[in-house]
């Protein structure tokens, strides 16, 4: 069973900031395949599903991010999955430019919470990470209210390429493999940057 967690905060009030791409990517996967995230279990919404021919949940952790390393563990728990090669975390990462998307099989959190909770909660940092671009053309002063202030309309379209995108790198992980799928992905993305 393929586990494809999004990192995000819950509440209305976070839906369409930068920290919830990956709830975003989430929900956008779900929608493509006519299925509804809302299943509650592990302190997470999920859905199960089918992509590429294999089975497998899709998750937004429901312990707010920093602290998504606690449903992360019980999912990979419940459903016995193997860290290294089931697990697909996708996250908004600040070190990227908006738009950019990266698929990455190991390293270290870079400051991410939900990542550095993560990391702590499996003891490991071999797993596969889907890492979007969130980064404004100018330096933020304040990281956390940015990653919490909601995306401004002129922002839309190039977001919703991203989650596009991101929901694209999925299917071609669990279609080609990690190497095919990073291969493509990272050559795409590093040519538009």
């Amino acid at each position: 069973m393929k586990l494809i967690v999004g990192l995000g905060n819950p509440g209305i009030e976070y839906q369409f900031t930068p920290h919830n791409l990956g709830f975003l990517t989430i929900d956008r996967i779900a929608g493509d395949l006519g299925a509804e995230v809302r299943n509650r279990q592990c302190r997470a919404l999920t859905a199960r599903v089918e992509i590429a021919g294999q089975p497998a949940i899709l998750a937004k952790p429901e312990t707010f991010m920093n602290l998504s390393g606690l449903s992360v563990r019980e999912l990979v728990e419940e459903y016995q999955a193997d860290v290294k090669s089931d697990l697909i975390v996708i996250y908004d990462e600040l070190d990227f430019p908006l738009g950019t998307v990266r698929i990455r099989q190991r390293g270290g959190s870079a400051g991410h919470n939900g990542i550095e909770s993560i990391l702590g909660a499996l003891g490991t940092d071999e797993f596969l990470r889907i890492r979007l671009g969130i980064s404004p053309e100018r330096k933020v002063e304040d990281a956390v209210k940015f990653v919490l202030t909601p995306f401004r309309k002129a922002q839309q379209r190039v977001v919703e390429e991203v989650i596009d995108a991101a929901a694209q790198a999925v299917v071609a992980i669990l279609k080609d493999g990690a190497a095919a799928a990073m291969n493509r992905i990272n050559r795409k993305s590093a040519d538009s940057d």
